[in-house]
């Protein structure tokens, strides 16, 4: 017959799959928003623009000769 598990070792394994669950929907969510949200070269030249740099910068960081 196997031993049953005490009230507390049944409480950590719910623990366990519920953090593993929230786990999950952070990665789905991350997904979402990558979808939601999605980042192209008009977005980022648009942020660096506001952010105050030229384009001349951007390729500099980005370490291209133009």
């Amino acid at each position: 017959m196997a031993a049953r598990k005490t009230i507390d070792e049944r409480i950590a394994l719910i623990d366990e799959k519920i953090a593993k669950r929230k786990a999950e929907i952070e990665s789905l969510e991350s997904q979402k928003n990558k979808l939601l949200h999605p980042v192209n070269m008009k977005t980022v030249m648009a942020k660096a623009k506001e952010a105050g740099l030229t384009p001349e910068e951007v390729a500099e960081k980005l370490g291209l000769d133009i």
